[in-house]
């Protein structure tokens, strides 16, 4: 019998097949009988899953990031499907398909990493292609950088994410400098570059995804500007010669601002033109991922609409 992946199960379907758990809790019900909520998930997406009855035994059964067979029932719950869990049982990696697992394949990853080293060692001022060379050849930075998601639910939230995510924001960057007389493409191209960078320590995506400490304290716009820092030393031991003040700031502004508003985290609001057209640029791709996404996962397979969407607060019209 083949795969039927997460964003195929229907309403009232029986399931026998292998997920990856995130997200697991053990939690009490309202007469204090523990249940197991679990997110299981593959290369189309993730459901919910629901085991009752648990107990402490069940729940040591398998770890976050472990991948599981779990037999079972979908079920249409609250404009979203769920499983509800009869049994579930750690699976040994090596007896797993894991393209079944992989959004991205080691193919598309090779891919993005030649553009995007194009498209940096093209920029033409000297100081910011030198620190853009010192990004690329740091074998650790970039390993983290091409396995990173670029979230962990709302958009490329896979790993190779935040690859796919970047190299997008720097296309579109290339396209829009020219059109806009006073903008800097080089400044914008090399902000489009790093304005994420701090998700590579913000996220943990060794096996499943989730936020590690440092990213649940300081959050990926100071580690990012972290990172920045040191990488521009580097870049000063490399060339032998100081970095300009003035793109060290339009850089770390970028970083700083690019979520736009202060209610979305920004301790900056965007005051450069360079990132001004960061921000929407980067909304652009991230609201379109997600939308893309429910898309995909929405169960709502007989009508041309998804079910109400509530972090967007819409429903969206399927083409």
């Amino acid at each position: 019998m083949s795969r039927r992946f997460a964003n195929e199960l229907s309403d009232g379907e029986s399931i026998d097949q292998v997920f990856i758990a995130s997200q697991k809790q053990l939690r009490p019900n309202r007469q204090g009988n523990l249940y197991i909520q679990v997110r299981l998930s593959d290369r189309s997406g993730s459901i919910t899953g629901m085991l009752w009855n648990a107990n402490e035994k069940l729940n040591e059964l398998f770890d976050n990031g472990d991948f599981v067979n779990v037999k079972g029932k979908a079920q249409f719950y609250n404009n979203a499907m769920q499983i509800i869990i009869q049994r579930i049982d750690r699976v040994e990696p090596e007896s797993v398909d894991t393209g079944d697992f992989e959004t991205l394949g080691r193919t598309d990853i090779e891919s993005m990493l030649t553009q995007l080293g194009e498209h940096l060692r093209a920029i033409k001022n000297y100081h910011l292609r030198n620190l853009a060379e010192c990004f690329l050849i740091d074998e650790e930075f970039m390993d983290q950088f091409q396995r990173a998601p670029a979230g962990i639910k709302n958009h490329h939230a896979y790993n190779g994410g935040l690859l796919q995510h970047t190299l997008s924001i720097i296309e579109m960057a290339q396209f829009v400098a020219p059109r806009y007389e006073k903008m800097d493409g080089d400044i914008l191209v090399m902000g489009a570059f790093v304005h994420d960078i701090g998700k590579i320590q913000e996220l943990s995506y060794e096996r499943d995804l989730a936020y590690s400490d440092s990213g649940q304290l300081l959050g990926h716009l100071q580690l990012g500007n972290d990172i920045l820092a040191k990488k521009i030393i580097e870049a000063e031991k490399l060339s032998g010669e100081p970095f300009p003040e003035n793109l060290a700031v339009a850089l770390k502004h970028i970083i700083l601002s690019h979520h736009g508003r202060y209610e979305f985290g920004s301790p900056k609001l965007p005051m450069t033109i360079e990132a001004m057209a960061i921000h929407y640029i980067d909304t652009l791709d991230s609201q379109v991922n997600s939308a893309l996404q429910i898309i995909a996962e929405d169960i709502n397979s007989d009508s041309a609409w998804t079910t109400y969407q509530p972090t967007m607060d819409r429903k969206i019209f399927k083409p």
